[in-house]
C-alpha cells in the first residue's frame, strides 16, 4: 500500500489517477484548487493551488500529520494553453509557465526533504507528447512541457543516490475537461485542439492504468497510449518525415 498525493485530482486525468490508486489499495490525497467534480469515496480532498508556497506548505503538513511520509507525489495539475507566436500574448505565456512548469518545480522542493529524509519516494511529472514532439499554434504549451520532461530527468539524476525515483508521464490527446480551462486569443488553435480532444478514442482512465503499470515497469518516460508512441517514434526514426508532417500541420493552421 502506498500513500498518494495526487495535484489537479479533482477532474480529469488527476482524478483518473485517484481511482487507479484506489483500486489497487493506495491511500490517496487528492489536492487541488477546484472542488471535486464528483467526489471518489475514500480520496481525501485538500485545497491547493500550485502557485501557492503557503498552499505548499499546508500540503506537506497535512502529509506528515495523516502518514507521517509520502511514497508517491503526482505533479499533475495543470492548465490548457497556446497559440501562434505572433499572436499569444507574453501574459499566456506566464500564465501557462507559471502553472504547468513552476507548480512541478514546487512540489518536487516542497516533498523532497521528507523523501530524502525517508531515503524512497517516487515523483510522478505530468508532461505531455508535447514536451517531446511540438506541434505548430503550441508554442508556450510546447515549451512548458519540454521543460517539464527536462526537469524530471534532471531530478531523476539528482535524486537517484537517494533512493528516489522520477517519472514524467508524456501523453498524446485524450479526453479530458482540461481544455474547459484553455485559454488564449488564438481561437483557432483553441478549437482545433478542442476537437482533437473530444475526437480522442481514449480516455482519461486508459492513461492513468498506463500510468501506473509504467511505473510499476521502472519506466522513466511514460508514453501512456499508442498515437504519442507513434510520433515520438516517428521522429526519433525519421526527422525529415516528422518535420514533413509538422509543417503541413502548420499551414493547414495557418490557412483558418
Amino acid at each position: 500500500m502506498a500513500r498518494a498525493l495526487v495535484t489537479g485530482g479533482a477532474s480529469g486525468l488527476g482524478a483518473a489517477l485517484c481511482r487507479a490508486l484506489l483500486a489497487r489499495g493506495d491511500e490517496v490525497i487528492s489536492a487541488d484548487v477546484n472542488p471535486p467534480i464528483e467526489p471518489i469515496e475514500g480520496v481525501e480532498y485538500l485545497t491547493l493551488d500550485v502557485r501557492s508556497e503557503d498552499d505548499w506548505a499546508a500540503a506537506v503538513a497535512r502529509v506528515i500529520e495523516r502518514w507521517g511520509g509520502l511514497d508517491l507525489l503526482f505533479n499533475n495539475a495543470g492548465v490548457a494553453g497556446g497559440g501562434r507566436i505572433d499572436v499569444a500574448g507574453l501574459d499566456e505565456w506566464q500564465w501557462i509557465t507559471e502553472i504547468n512548469l513552476f507548480g512541478v518545480v514546487r512540489g518536487t522542493k516542497a516533498f523532497v526533504p521528507m523523501m530524502k529524509a525517508a531515503g524512497s519516494g517516487t515523483i510522478v511529472n505530468t508532461a505531455s507528447l508535447a514536451g517531446l514532439v511540438h506541434p505548430a499554434g503550441m508554442a508556450s504549451y510546447n515549451a512548458v512541457k519540454a521543460a517539464v520532461v527536462a526537469f524530471s530527468e534532471t531530478a531523476g539524476h539528482e535524486l537517484a543516490e537517494y533512493g528516489i525515483g522520477v517519472a514524467v508521464v508524456c501523453p498524446s490527446y485524450f479526453r479530458t475537461p482540461l481544455v474547459d480551462t484553455m485559454q488564449g486569443t488564438d481561437t483557432a488553435v483553441g478549437s482545433v485542439i478542442g476537437a482533437l480532444v473530444a475526437n480522442s478514442p481514449v480516455s482519461a482512465d486508459d492513461i492513468a492504468d498506463a500510468v501506473l503499470a509504467g511505473l510499476d515497469a521502472g519506466d522513466e518516460v511514460i508514453l501512456p497510449d499508442e498515437a504519442a508512441r507513434a510520433a515520438y517514434g516517428l521522429k526519433v526514426a525519421d526527422r525529415a518525415s516528422y518535420d514533413a508532417v509538422m509543417r503541413k500541420q502548420a499551414a493547414r493552421l495557418n490557412a483558418m
